[in-house]
């Protein structure tokens, strides 16, 4: 059986296929699904009828092994056609993987680091559905960090200066007679 399939998004330990035959289709997905489930060192399939769309969790460090199989599945059922090229953010995070893969290389501890890593963002995004990964995780804390530190340092509440600004510019935007008024004083 052929399908519409392709690959959407890649990173080891994880491949994203969307199914666009299969969106709104549970029967189809687990049909795709049994192609799958069955490769060596697969960790989990997650199936999303709403977008169409699989995750295959896999063992990282059985990589090789693992996506011999994928491809052979994968080419066998898919219909021939373009990948989709990778966005921006696609590249942005293989840049920074293959930097830190580069790293663990040459030292034990950075080598710890990356695993450590790698391991967290796997169980968040398992543990979420796909919805949470440690980018964003690691973004929101520093946000939260500097909010913090900007709302310690200052001398008023940083939501009632917020507040005013957005209040004051409220007003010169939608009353241009208070504007003008003012101008005149």
């Amino acid at each position: 059986m052929k399908l519409n399939l392709h690959i959407a998004h890649q990173v080891p330990g994880r491949i994203r296929i969307k199914a666009a035959s299969a969106k709104g289709d549970p029967a189809l997905l687990d049909q795709i699904k049994g192609l799958f489930v069955a490769i060596p060192g697969i960790g989990g399939v997650a199936v999303n009828a709403t977008t169409g769309s699989l995750i295959l969790h896999y063992d990282p460090t059985r990589h090789e092994e693992f996506y011999k199989h994928f491809q052979a599945r994968y080419k066998s059922h898919a219909l021939a056609g373009p990948a989709p090229p990778p966005t921006e953010i696609d590249n942005i995070a293989s840049t920074i993987e293959a930097e830190a893969e580069f790293l663990a290389e040459r030292s034990l501890t950075a080598r710890t680091v990356v695993d450590f890593c790698r391991t967290v963002d796997q169980q968040l995004r398992v543990a979420t559905n796909n919805a949470v990964d440690l980018k964003i995780v690691v973004a929101l804390g520093f946000a939260g960090l500097a909010l913090m530190q900007i709302g310690v340092t200052a001398a008023t509440p940083m939501w009632v200066t917020l507040a005013i600004f957005a209040l004051n510019h409220l007003a010169e935007l939608n009353l241009p007679d208070a504007a003008a008024g003012s101008a005149a004083d």
